[in-house]
Protein backbone atom coordinates (compact mmCIF):
# COMPACT_ATOMS: atom_id res chain seq x y z
CA UNK A 1 0.00 0.00 0.00
CA UNK A 2 1.00 3.64 -0.43
CA UNK A 3 1.78 5.69 2.72
CA UNK A 4 -1.53 7.51 2.25
CA UNK A 5 -3.47 4.24 2.03
CA UNK A 6 -1.66 2.78 5.05
CA UNK A 7 -2.43 5.89 7.08
CA UNK A 8 -6.10 5.78 6.08
CA UNK A 9 -6.23 2.09 7.03
CA UNK A 10 -4.84 2.91 10.48
CA UNK A 11 -7.28 5.81 10.94
CA UNK A 12 -10.16 3.55 9.92
CA UNK A 13 -9.13 1.08 12.61
CA UNK A 14 -8.84 3.82 15.24
CA UNK A 15 -12.23 5.24 14.30
CA UNK A 16 -13.76 1.76 14.54
CA UNK A 17 -12.34 1.42 18.07
CA UNK A 18 -13.72 4.86 19.01
CA UNK A 19 -17.16 3.99 17.64
CA UNK A 20 -17.24 0.74 19.65
CA UNK A 21 -16.02 2.61 22.75
CA UNK A 22 -18.67 5.30 22.29
CA UNK A 23 -21.44 2.70 21.97
CA UNK A 24 -20.15 0.85 25.05
CA UNK A 25 -19.96 4.13 26.99
CA UNK A 26 -23.53 5.01 26.02
CA UNK A 27 -24.80 1.58 27.12
CA UNK A 28 -22.96 1.80 30.44
CA UNK A 29 -24.33 5.30 31.00
CA UNK A 30 -27.88 4.21 30.29
CA UNK A 31 -27.76 1.10 32.48
CA UNK A 32 -25.60 2.16 35.41
CA UNK A 33 -25.37 5.95 35.38
CA UNK A 34 -28.79 7.35 34.50
CA UNK A 35 -28.52 9.77 37.41
CA UNK A 36 -24.99 10.87 36.43
CA UNK A 37 -23.56 9.91 39.83
CA UNK A 38 -21.17 7.13 38.76
CA UNK A 39 -17.78 8.90 38.63
CA UNK A 40 -16.02 6.03 36.82
CA UNK A 41 -18.49 5.93 33.93
CA UNK A 42 -18.59 9.73 33.72
CA UNK A 43 -14.80 9.80 33.52
CA UNK A 44 -14.77 7.06 30.87
CA UNK A 45 -17.25 8.89 28.65
CA UNK A 46 -15.39 12.18 29.08
CA UNK A 47 -12.19 10.44 27.96
CA UNK A 48 -13.94 8.98 24.90
CA UNK A 49 -15.26 12.40 23.87
CA UNK A 50 -11.80 13.90 24.31
CA UNK A 51 -10.28 11.10 22.24
CA UNK A 52 -12.59 11.91 19.33
CA UNK A 53 -11.33 15.49 19.36
CA UNK A 54 -7.64 14.55 19.72
CA UNK A 55 -7.70 11.84 17.06
CA UNK A 56 -9.43 14.24 14.66
CA UNK A 57 -6.86 16.96 15.30
CA UNK A 58 -3.89 14.62 14.91
CA UNK A 59 -5.41 13.02 11.82
CA UNK A 60 -5.83 16.38 10.11
CA UNK A 61 -2.24 17.35 10.96
CA UNK A 62 -0.85 14.07 9.62
CA UNK A 63 -2.85 14.40 6.42
CA UNK A 64 -1.48 17.94 6.01
CA UNK A 65 2.03 16.48 5.98
CA UNK A 66 5.27 17.80 7.40
CA UNK A 67 4.22 21.44 7.80
CA UNK A 68 0.94 20.48 9.45
CA UNK A 69 2.68 18.23 11.98
CA UNK A 70 5.32 20.87 12.77
CA UNK A 71 2.67 23.55 13.34
CA UNK A 72 0.54 21.23 15.48
CA UNK A 73 3.38 20.24 17.79
CA UNK A 74 4.74 23.79 17.97
CA UNK A 75 1.29 24.94 19.17
CA UNK A 76 1.07 22.02 21.61
CA UNK A 77 4.55 22.84 22.93
CA UNK A 78 3.55 26.48 23.45
CA UNK A 79 0.39 25.49 25.32
CA UNK A 80 2.19 22.85 27.40
CA UNK A 81 5.05 25.22 28.29
CA UNK A 82 2.52 27.82 29.38
CA UNK A 83 0.79 25.25 31.62
CA UNK A 84 4.11 24.13 33.10
CA UNK A 85 5.49 27.59 33.86
CA UNK A 86 2.17 28.81 35.24
CA UNK A 87 2.68 26.44 38.16
CA UNK A 88 6.25 27.56 38.88
CA UNK A 89 7.59 30.44 40.93
CA UNK A 90 8.40 33.40 38.72
CA UNK A 91 9.49 36.96 39.42
CA UNK A 92 10.00 40.14 37.44
CA UNK A 93 13.63 39.13 36.87
CA UNK A 94 12.47 36.13 34.82
CA UNK A 95 10.56 38.11 32.19
CA UNK A 96 13.38 38.30 29.64
CA UNK A 97 14.17 34.60 29.98
CA UNK A 98 10.50 33.66 29.68
CA UNK A 99 10.04 35.80 26.58
CA UNK A 100 13.12 34.20 25.01
CA UNK A 101 11.82 30.72 25.84
CA UNK A 102 8.40 31.25 24.30
CA UNK A 103 9.20 33.50 21.35
CA UNK A 104 12.78 32.60 20.39
CA UNK A 105 13.84 29.16 21.62
CA UNK A 106 10.54 27.37 20.94
CA UNK A 107 10.03 28.57 17.34
CA UNK A 108 13.73 28.21 16.48
CA UNK A 109 13.68 24.57 17.64
CA UNK A 110 10.83 23.75 15.28
CA UNK A 111 12.34 25.79 12.43
CA UNK A 112 15.59 23.82 12.79
CA UNK A 113 13.61 20.57 12.57
CA UNK A 114 11.84 21.91 9.49
CA UNK A 115 15.29 22.62 8.00
CA UNK A 116 16.42 19.08 8.93
CA UNK A 117 19.44 20.51 10.79
CA UNK A 118 19.99 17.55 13.13
CA UNK A 119 23.41 18.71 14.31
CA UNK A 120 21.85 21.84 15.80
CA UNK A 121 18.28 20.93 16.83
CA UNK A 122 19.61 17.93 18.75
CA UNK A 123 21.62 20.22 21.07
CA UNK A 124 20.02 23.65 20.67
CA UNK A 125 17.93 23.62 23.85
CA UNK A 126 20.04 21.47 26.25
CA UNK A 127 23.23 23.35 25.33
CA UNK A 128 22.58 26.86 24.02
CA UNK A 129 19.17 27.37 25.60
CA UNK A 130 20.34 26.16 28.99
CA UNK A 131 23.45 28.36 28.89
CA UNK A 132 21.88 31.61 27.72
CA UNK A 133 18.61 31.60 29.68
CA UNK A 134 20.38 32.00 33.05
CA UNK A 135 22.40 34.87 31.56
CA UNK A 136 19.21 36.69 30.61
CA UNK A 137 17.81 36.08 34.09
CA UNK A 138 20.93 37.14 35.97
CA UNK A 139 21.16 40.41 34.03
CA UNK A 140 18.00 41.49 35.84
CA UNK A 141 19.85 41.28 39.16
CA UNK A 142 17.21 39.27 41.05
CA UNK A 143 18.95 36.45 42.94
CA UNK A 144 16.10 35.33 45.22
CA UNK A 145 15.46 31.60 44.56
CA UNK A 146 17.51 32.09 41.39
CA UNK A 147 18.56 28.45 40.94
CA UNK A 148 15.01 27.13 41.42
CA UNK A 149 13.52 29.67 39.03
CA UNK A 150 16.07 29.02 36.28
CA UNK A 151 15.94 25.23 36.70
CA UNK A 152 12.14 25.18 36.45
CA UNK A 153 12.25 27.16 33.21
CA UNK A 154 14.93 24.87 31.80
CA UNK A 155 13.02 21.75 32.78
CA UNK A 156 9.86 23.14 31.18
CA UNK A 157 11.71 23.73 27.92
CA UNK A 158 13.28 20.27 28.05
CA UNK A 159 9.95 18.47 28.50
CA UNK A 160 7.47 20.67 26.65
CA UNK A 161 9.64 21.76 23.71
CA UNK A 162 12.81 19.68 23.27
CA UNK A 163 11.32 16.25 24.00
CA UNK A 164 8.01 16.99 22.27
CA UNK A 165 9.79 18.23 19.14
CA UNK A 166 11.21 14.74 18.58
CA UNK A 167 7.78 13.64 17.37
CA UNK A 168 7.84 15.79 14.19
CA UNK A 169 11.60 15.16 13.98
CA UNK A 170 10.70 11.61 12.93
CA UNK A 171 9.73 13.11 9.57
CA UNK A 172 13.39 13.95 8.92
CA UNK A 173 14.57 10.33 9.06
CA UNK A 174 15.67 8.80 5.79
CA UNK A 175 15.23 5.04 5.90
CA UNK A 176 16.12 2.89 2.90
CA UNK A 177 13.03 1.35 1.35
CA UNK A 178 10.80 3.51 3.56
CA UNK A 179 11.02 6.78 1.65
CA UNK A 180 8.04 9.08 2.05
CA UNK A 181 6.56 7.00 4.88
CA UNK A 182 8.13 8.59 7.96
CA UNK A 183 4.82 10.16 8.91
CA UNK A 184 3.61 6.64 9.68
CA UNK A 185 6.25 6.41 12.43
CA UNK A 186 4.45 9.25 14.21
CA UNK A 187 1.17 7.38 13.91
CA UNK A 188 2.82 4.23 15.30
CA UNK A 189 4.43 6.07 18.23
CA UNK A 190 1.37 8.08 19.25
CA UNK A 191 -1.02 5.17 18.84
CA UNK A 192 1.01 2.65 20.86
CA UNK A 193 1.80 5.06 23.70
CA UNK A 194 -1.72 6.42 24.01
CA UNK A 195 -3.28 2.97 23.58
CA UNK A 196 -1.05 1.82 26.42
CA UNK A 197 -2.43 4.61 28.62
CA UNK A 198 -6.00 3.52 27.82
CA UNK A 199 -5.27 -0.16 28.41
CA UNK A 200 -3.45 0.54 31.67
CA UNK A 201 -6.58 2.37 32.82
CA UNK A 202 -8.84 -0.52 31.76
CA UNK A 203 -6.62 -3.29 33.19
CA UNK A 204 -6.22 -1.29 36.39
CA UNK A 205 -10.00 -0.95 36.76
CA UNK A 206 -10.59 -4.63 35.95
CA UNK A 207 -7.98 -6.31 38.12
CA UNK A 208 -5.70 -3.69 39.66
CA UNK A 209 -4.70 -4.64 43.20
CA UNK A 210 -1.07 -3.81 43.94
CA UNK A 211 -0.26 -0.12 43.68
CA UNK A 212 3.08 0.93 42.22
CA UNK A 213 3.42 4.31 43.93
CA UNK A 214 0.40 4.88 46.19
CA UNK A 215 1.70 8.19 47.52
CA UNK A 216 2.35 9.49 44.03
CA UNK A 217 -0.32 8.08 41.72
CA UNK A 218 -2.84 5.89 43.60
CA UNK A 219 -4.60 4.76 40.41
CA UNK A 220 -1.50 3.13 38.88
CA UNK A 221 -1.15 -0.58 39.67
CA UNK A 222 1.27 -3.30 38.65
CA UNK A 223 -1.58 -5.21 37.01
CA UNK A 224 -2.57 -2.15 35.00
CA UNK A 225 1.02 -1.40 34.05
CA UNK A 226 1.88 -4.95 32.93
CA UNK A 227 -1.45 -5.58 31.22
CA UNK A 228 -1.51 -2.19 29.50
CA UNK A 229 2.06 -2.20 28.20
CA UNK A 230 1.88 -5.81 26.99
CA UNK A 231 -1.48 -5.25 25.28
CA UNK A 232 -0.22 -2.09 23.57
CA UNK A 233 3.04 -3.81 22.60
CA UNK A 234 1.12 -6.65 20.97
CA UNK A 235 -0.97 -4.05 19.16
CA UNK A 236 2.29 -2.40 18.06
CA UNK A 237 3.54 -5.72 16.73
CA UNK A 238 0.30 -6.00 14.75
CA UNK A 239 1.07 -2.60 13.20
CA UNK A 240 4.53 -3.62 11.97
CA UNK A 241 3.34 -3.04 8.40
CA UNK A 242 3.24 0.70 9.14
CA UNK A 243 6.94 0.71 10.00
CA UNK A 244 10.35 -0.41 8.75
CA UNK A 245 10.39 -2.93 11.63
CA UNK A 246 9.72 -6.66 11.62
CA UNK A 247 6.83 -7.83 13.85
CA UNK A 248 9.29 -8.71 16.65
CA UNK A 249 11.11 -5.40 16.30
CA UNK A 250 7.79 -3.54 16.32
CA UNK A 251 6.84 -5.37 19.54
CA UNK A 252 10.15 -4.47 21.21
CA UNK A 253 9.98 -0.84 20.09
CA UNK A 254 6.40 -0.59 21.35
CA UNK A 255 7.45 -2.19 24.65
CA UNK A 256 10.24 0.38 25.08
CA UNK A 257 8.07 3.41 24.33
CA UNK A 258 5.11 2.26 26.42
CA UNK A 259 7.31 1.69 29.45
CA UNK A 260 9.00 5.05 28.99
CA UNK A 261 5.58 6.61 28.63
CA UNK A 262 4.45 5.05 31.89
CA UNK A 263 7.46 6.25 33.87
CA UNK A 264 7.23 9.65 32.19
CA UNK A 265 3.72 9.90 33.55
CA UNK A 266 5.03 9.07 37.03
CA UNK A 267 7.69 11.79 36.79
CA UNK A 268 5.12 14.37 35.75
CA UNK A 269 2.81 13.20 38.53
CA UNK A 270 5.63 13.79 41.01
CA UNK A 271 6.00 17.36 39.75
CA UNK A 272 2.24 17.92 40.06
CA UNK A 273 2.24 16.60 43.61
CA UNK A 274 5.17 18.88 44.42
CA UNK A 275 3.12 21.81 43.11
CA UNK A 276 -0.04 20.67 44.88
CA UNK A 277 -2.25 20.22 41.80
CA UNK A 278 -4.17 17.26 40.35
CA UNK A 279 -3.99 18.26 36.68
CA UNK A 280 -1.75 20.57 34.68
CA UNK A 281 -4.79 22.34 33.29
CA UNK A 282 -8.46 21.98 32.37
CA UNK A 283 -8.53 22.70 28.65
CA UNK A 284 -9.27 19.10 27.58
CA UNK A 285 -12.42 17.65 29.16
CA UNK A 286 -11.71 14.33 30.85
CA UNK A 287 -7.95 14.66 30.36
CA UNK A 288 -6.81 17.77 32.25
CA UNK A 289 -4.33 19.96 30.43
CA UNK A 290 -2.13 19.52 27.40
CA UNK A 291 0.75 18.14 29.47
CA UNK A 292 -1.54 15.51 30.98
CA UNK A 293 -1.91 14.09 27.44
CA UNK A 294 1.62 14.77 26.24
CA UNK A 295 3.60 13.43 29.21
CA UNK A 296 3.74 9.82 27.98
CA UNK A 297 4.56 10.80 24.40
CA UNK A 298 7.28 13.34 25.23
CA UNK A 299 9.21 10.92 27.43
CA UNK A 300 9.10 8.20 24.79
CA UNK A 301 9.60 10.32 21.65
CA UNK A 302 13.36 11.10 21.98
CA UNK A 303 14.24 7.45 22.69
CA UNK A 304 12.04 6.21 19.85
CA UNK A 305 13.59 8.78 17.51
CA UNK A 306 17.19 7.90 18.36
CA UNK A 307 16.65 4.13 18.33
CA UNK A 308 15.04 4.40 14.89
CA UNK A 309 17.72 6.78 13.63
CA UNK A 310 20.60 4.64 14.93
CA UNK A 311 19.37 1.23 13.78
CA UNK A 312 17.30 2.01 10.67
CA UNK A 313 18.16 5.45 9.30
CA UNK A 314 20.58 5.74 6.38
CA UNK A 315 22.07 8.92 7.91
Amino acid sequence: MTPHAEFLALMAGVLAILIVASIAGAILHRRFNADGMNATIENLNARIVAWWAMVGLLGLALLAGRIGVLILFAVLSFAALREFLTLTEKRRGDHWALAAGFFVILPVQYILIGMDWYGLYSIFIPVYGFLFLPILAVLRGDTDAFLNRVAETQWGLMICVFAASHVPALLTLRIEGYEGKSILLIAFLVFTVQFSDVMQYIWGKLCGRRKIAPGLSPSKTWEGFIGGTLTASLAGAGLWWLTPFTPLQAFLMALVVTQLGFFGGLVMSAIKRDKGVKDWGHLIAGHGGFIDRLDSVVFSAPIFFHLTRYFWSAV
